[in-house]
């Protein structure tokens, strides 16, 4: 009873003192009290009429905090700022590795290209004498080769049609601002017909080398072959407009329009700051930033060649052109790097994944030179980055040929030693390649992933939706299932252990929105979607096709 009796007593107690804490003045329950050190010293409070100015501006002055009260968030606050700091280092590194795998695609049509035609032509010419082998007149590899140097060729001489000074001089009597818009709208058409280009010159590919068995389901090679004409010319042109716009704003005198243009790149750094990104999307908009630096040096380049052939190829003007190109250039890598930056820091993304895309890059490379590939390493840089070499390769023979006149035995001497020298910097740069790719795949462990055997090939529908379509059968997930496309790789069926990113955005990247539903199975029961892939196995990563949530 007594213990009872003493547990009511401190009830009312309690009781008590809440009222009278309720009861009190701001001054009591804002807490006032002696200077103690920061410390509260129960019964003295201090009455409404004991505030005042000088007693508050002392308190501000002498209040104290302990940041160790809250250590990790402000070891995440740091870590944060780390990132930050190693970003422009790996992004940088994988900007360079990205530009030397474009400049080694780049390089291929000037130089290994016509030496593989001239050798499918004498193997077609020598054919009554060496006879037919597995039946074939010429091998896939060689035709879709006859393909590209037959297609170089119309279209190098379609754009002697196109007339480059009234073009300039027609660029040139606008006003800034329409310069402006017509060179936004420039860009956005070009990575549009870069996402689709691929795409006809596959479909070309696929239906000259297709296996004459199969059942007819195609308009036929010379349709397809128009149509690639086509798409490289209108792409040829777009570019040539591009780096006459760009040609026009160096040349004009309160340099204007250059700084408007180049100060549309920050406009890029809204426009993708502060959207979600995961890994897979990072990595496509990293891919798209690789090939859009490359694109802008050859544009750089061929604004010089013209600037240079109009002062009959003075070296002082170069030094004039310099402080401009540098300007370029260095906006280029501010934006790419501020922009990557802050999605990395918004995103929880660390500074690692720029490895990761690195030895994704150097796989693809890997895998495209075994004897089992299933396509072309060029036309894997195509698909990867949406850089497409053919339409720029015919703008700049185009500027080149205009531009400096090759006359007498001397001139062809220069010529022949220079296309040498392109095949020894294409030589010297592949071999330089494959040891960082090998380098970069053993450190991220991806060594077992090359000695898999490839998947078979179908053809008739694009990689995705067959991987959509096809039933898990067989105990296999839907993401071993046959690649059915000229476009596949010999080494998708990986575990999942092997796996080197996972993410759900990566269904969003290329998929419909019809084909992003579940799966109807055998019986009325829904399948699960479609498991997850890395990186290696996305197709085509081109900005235009971003999809982000």
């Amino acid at each position: 009873m007594a213990d009872a009796a003493a547990a009511m007593s401190g009830e009312d107690k309690e009781e008590d003192g809440a009222k009278r804490a309720t009861a009190a003045g701001p001054a009591e329950t804002l807490g006032f009290y002696e200077p103690s050190d920061g410390i509260r010293v129960e019964g003295k409070k201090r009455s409404l009429s004991d505030l005042s100015l000088l007693r508050f501006i002392s308190a501000e002055l002498t209040r104290g905090y302990f940041l160790e009260n809250n250590e990790a968030k402000y070891k995440e606050r740091r870590e944060k700022v780390y990132t930050c700091l190693r970003i422009p280092r790996e992004l940088e590194k994988l900007m360079l590795f990205g530009f030397f795998l474009c400049l080694d695609a780049f390089l291929y049509v000037f130089t290994l290209l016509p030496l593989r035609v001239l050798l499918a032509l004498i193997r077609f010419l020598t054919l009554p004498c060496c006879g037919l082998s597995d039946g074939r007149v010429l091998q896939p590899a060689q035709v879709c080769d006859v393909l590209k140097g037959v297609i170089l060729v119309i279209c190098y001489f379609i754009m002697h049609y196109v007339d480059y000074s009234m073009m300039y001089h027609l660029i040139r009597g606008q006003s800034v601002i329409k310069l402006y818009i017509i060179y936004n709208m420039l860009e956005v058409a070009d990575r549009l017909f870069s996402s689709f280009g691929q795409d006809i010159l596959d479909a070309l590919y696929w239906t000259a080398t297709e296996p004459k068995e199969r059942k007819r389901a195609h308009l036929g090679v010379i349709p397809h072959f128009l149509m690639a004409v086509l798409y490289v010319i209108l792409h040829a042109i777009l570019i040539l407009v591009q780096a006459t716009t760009l040609n026009v704003a160096f040349n004009s005198h309160n340099k204007s329009l250059l700084t408007i243009m180049m100060s549309n790149n920050f406009v890029e750094i809204k426009g993708s700051v502060f959207k979600k990104f995961e890994k897979n999307n990072l990595f496509q908009m990293s891919n798209s930033d690789i090939k859009e630096r490359f694109t802008n040096y050859v544009l750089l380049l061929i604004v010089c060649l013209r600037n240079m052939e109009q002062f009959s190829w003075n070296p002082d003007h170069l030094w004039v052109l310099f402080p401009d190109v540098c300007m370029v250039i260095a906006s280029e890598i501010a934006v790419d790097v501020v922009k990557h930056a802050f999605i990395t820091k918004f995103n929880d993304i660390t500074a690692d994944v720029y490895s990761e895309y690195r030895a994704s890059l150097a796989f693809e490379l890997v895998s495209s030179r075994q004897k089992n590939a299933c396509t072309d390493y060029s036309d894997s840089v195509s698909r990867r980055m949406g850089f497409i070499p053919l339409p720029l390769a015919v703008l700049l023979i185009r500027v080149v040929t205009s531009s400096v006149k090759v006359q007498g035995i001397l001139a062809y001497t220069c010529v022949v030693l220079f296309y040498f020298g392109l095949i020894t910097l294409k030589v010297l740069n592949s071999i330089v390649l494959l040891g960082k790719s090998c380098q970069y795949i053993k450190d991220a462990k991806m060594e077992e992933k090359l000695f898999q055997p490839p998947t078979t090939c179908q053809p008739g529908k694009t990689p995705k939706k067959a991987q959509n379509k096809a039933k898990p059968n067989q105990g296999h997930p839907p993401d071993e299932t046959a690649n059915t496309s000229v476009t596949c790789q010999p080494t998708k069926t990986v575990s999942t252990a092997q796996l080197l990113v996972e993410s759900n955005s990566d269904k969003l990247l290329t998929t419909p929105d019809g084909e992003e539903k579940e799966i109807p199975g055998d019986g009325s029961e829904l399948k699960q979607k479609q498991a997850d892939k890395d990186l290696l196995d996305i197709d085509r990563f081109t900005i235009c096709g971003n999809r982000i949530d």
